[in-house]
């Protein structure tokens, strides 16, 4: 899956010389935490978030009088607030490397850049919808969650017998984990349609060395 399977198209943008509060009654109207800036030619010059605009924004506590805050906002401009040096991914980046990214650098987007030109961005949300997809979240089901030994052919294993009771998977992952004792095991999350609760757990049992748990949602 690619970053481009996955990202919100034509983003909404503003100018770098939008006013600061320009740009938060536009994320407010949007319904957005984060916002591209780019010039006349849609190429990036920065992203500027919620909080960067937050922060720029007067305090409660202020000593300003109420003439004074709405002149002072009008002359700051998102160029003053933004971040310039952005990192971005492009549309045939893998997912997991637009997610390692977020995830190492505590950010929350990342704009997607085409030929030089913004094609979209990639959010958290996104990342969260698409491992949703990936595990069945929305679809109604048995979740087995269990743990396997590692070696070949293991997920051959359980997605056989998922076959022989029946059952149709639609939702799955993998993770790598210890146990207590310091083994190595994989812990597996199956979403299957069309086999029960019951017919799973019997199917499972002999190729997996744990079920963790299992439950109909």
């Amino acid at each position: 899956m690619l970053v481009r399977d996955q990202m919100t198209r034509n983003p909404v943008t503003v100018a770098a010389s939008s006013s600061v509060q320009d740009a938060l009654t536009l994320m407010r109207d949007r319904k957005i935490r984060r916002l591209l800036v780019a010039d006349a030619q849609n190429k990036l010059l920065g992203i500027v978030s919620e909080k960067d605009l937050l922060y720029a924004s007067p305090s409660p506590t202020t000593s300003l009088s109420v003439y004074e805050i709405p002149y002072l906002l009008s002359k700051l401009t998102v160029e003053k607030v933004m971040t310039k040096q952005v990192i971005s991914v492009s549309e045939d980046s893998p997912l997991e490397e637009a997610a390692l990214i977020m995830a190492d650098r505590k950010i929350g987007g990342l704009p997607v850049i085409t030929n030089g030109s913004i094609a979209g961005i990639i959010t958290e949300t996104d990342i969260f919808r698409t491992f949703l997809k990936l595990l069945g979240g929305r679809t109604k089901g048995v979740r087995v969650t269990a743990t396997t030994a590692s070696g070949k052919g293991v997920f051959a294993k359980i997605l056989s017998a998922v076959a022989e009771a029946g059952g149709d998977i639609v939702g799955f992952g993998a993770s790598d984990s210890t146990t207590p004792s310091g083994a190595q095991v994989w812990e597996v999350v199956l979403k299957v349609q069309g086999a029960s609760r019951d017919q799973l757990q019997t199917a499972l049992k002999p190729v997996v060395v744990q079920i963790l748990d299992i439950r109909e949602n």
